[in-house]
């Protein structure tokens, strides 16, 4: 029989259903629904629509499995997610590069499909800046690399992205800065992780 809890879940910290999650597996869900579409666009962006949905699905099914060793001190599951997330595309991160390398060569995007007004007024522009993006995203570490999309596309504090690949956080900064100088100087002087208005 299925333990019952308050509808608003919304109201209930990720910590809080993971562990009734323990006892009624179909409590997951709440987390899935939480943040299966922050994950999938974050996939997305690093492997490409095709395998997004197969990662995502991934990332939720590992996280279901472990989640007995959850730390129930983290509120809130994200980090978490994301640290599966990159471990997953870790593995996949050959096609990855090969992917970004044909990216910047073709200037075709890795982001989701914008509303057709939004591709009509912006597709020349956008398509010159993926393809520099991709090329300098390619020519990076994994590790800088890493930190910079959890930054910009995860939109993770550097606390987060640290506990998502357990590093300091100074290595963190390290990364971070080493890859926002490549993209800046791939960009034009532009900042990939800065917020735009």
């Amino acid at each position: 029989m299925t333990q019952t809890h308050p509808a608003e879940t919304a109201e209930v910290d990720d910590a809080e259903l993971i562990r009734w999650s323990r006892d009624d597996p179909e409590q997951f869900g709440g987390l899935f629904d939480r943040y299966i579409e922050q994950i999938h666009r974050f996939v997305a962006r690093r492997l490409g629509t095709q395998a997004a949905d197969d990662i995502a699905a991934e990332t939720f099914l590992t996280a279901f499995r472990s989640r007995a060793s959850y730390d129930p001190a983290q509120r809130l599951a994200g980090p978490w997610l994301y640290g599966i997330a990159t471990n997953l595309i870790a593995k996949h991160r050959r096609g990855e590069e090969r992917f970004l390398r044909a990216l910047s060569r073709s200037g075709t995007s890795p982001m989701p499909e914008p509303p057709m007004a939004d591709r009509v007024v912006g597709r020349v522009a956008a398509q010159e800046v993926d393809r520099r993006l991709a090329g300098a995203l390619a020519s990076m570490s994994s590790g800088d690399r890493d930190v910079l999309l959890l930054v910009a596309w995860g939109e993770l504090t550097y606390e987060e992205v640290a506990a998502v690949l357990r590093v300091p956080i100074g290595t963190v900064r390290s990364r971070l800065h080493r890859a926002r100088k490549k993209a800046r100087i791939a960009l034009g002087g532009d900042d990939p992780t800065r917020e735009v208005a």
